[in-house]
C-alpha cells in the first residue's frame, strides 16, 4: 500500500513541485497551505509522514512551522521533514528541538528530498531499502553501492542520484526538465550543460569494462535507460 504524505507549504510553486514529484513516485499526497489547515488534516488523516515548511503564514498568532511541528510531536511520532531557507546551525538546532526528524534547506533537488523521505520511512519501519536492478546493473539504495555485473562502480553522490532516477523509471524517456527538477532542484537554471556532463561521467563508469551502453540519448527529448538494440 502506498504511503500517505502530508505537505504543509504555502509557496504554490514549491507545493506543486512536491505534489507532482511525490505523486509520480507512487505516494498518496495531501496538501495544506497553512498550519491550521495542516494540523486539521494531520489529525483527521494520520499521514505516514509530514513535509513541513518552517515559514508558514500565521493564520493563528504564533502558529508558524515550528509551532506546528511541536503540536504534531505532542500527539504522535509521525516522521517530520522540515523545509526552510534558514541554514545556520542555530536554526537547524531549533527545528530539530521542535521535533523535526530531518531538515532540508531550500533550494533542494527532488531526488535529495525523495532520498530523505525514504530514509525517514525506513527509520520508522514503513519502508525498506531497495535494490534497484536493470539488465546487469544493480544499485543498493541502503548501502549506496553500485555494480555492473560483479564489477563495483564508484559513484559520486550526484552520479548516484542521477542513476537512481533512471533506475526508478527504466525504458522511460526522461526530459531535461524532469532531470533538472529531480536531481538539481526546482530553481536550477536549465540552460546549463550539466546533465550532458554527468551523463558522460556515468557512461564512462558504466562502460569502463566494455559493457554495452545502457544510457541512451533521445535527440531533442532527453535520455533513457534501456538495453542496447
Amino acid at each position: 500500500m502506498s504511503k500517505r504524505i502530508l505537505i504543509i507549504e504555502d509557496e504554490e510553486r514549491i507545493l506543486d513541485f512536491l505534489r507532482r514529484g511525490l505523486t509520480y513516485e507512487g505516494y498518496q499526497v495531501e496538501t495544506a497551505v497553512d498550519g491550521s489547515q495542516g494540523l486539521i488534516l494531520a489529525y483527521d488523516t494520520s499521514p505516514d509522514m509530514v513535509i513541513l515548511d518552517w515559514m508558514l503564514p500565521e493564520v493563528e498568532p504564533g502558529l508558524d512551522g515550528l509551532e506546528v511541528c511541536r503540536r504534531l510531536r505532542d500527539v504522535g511520532d509521525v516522521p517530520i521533514l522540515m523545509l526552510t531557507a534558514k541554514e545556520s546551525v542555530e536554526d537547524r538546532v531549533r527545528g530539530l528541538d521542535a521535533g523535526a526528524d530531518d531538515y532540508l534547506v531550500k533550494p533542494f533537488a527532488l531526488n535529495e528530498l525523495l532520498a530523505r523521505v525514504r530514509a525517514l520511512l525506513r527509520r520508522s519501519g514503513l519502508e525498506s531499502p531497495a535494490v534497484l536492478t536493470f539488465a546487469d546493473l544493480r544499485l543498493d539504495t541502503g548501502t549506496h553501492q553500485a555494480f555492473r555485473g560483479e564489477r563495483p562502480i564508484e559513484l559520486t553522490a550526484k552520479e548516484f542520484e542521477l542513476l537512481e532516477l533512471f533506475l526508478h523509471h527504466p525504458r522511460q524517456v526522461l526530459t531535461r526538465d524532469v532531470i533538472f527538477d529531480r536531481v538539481w532542484g526546482y530553481d536550477f537554471g536549465g540552460e546549463s550543460n550539466i546533465i550532458e556532463v554527468y551523463i558522460r561521467y556515468l557512461r564512462q563508469k558504466l562502460e569502463e569494462a566494455g559493457e554495452p551502453r545502457l544510457l541512451h540519448t533521445v535527440r531533442g527529448v532527453g535520455y533513457v535507460l534501456r538495453e542496447t538494440v
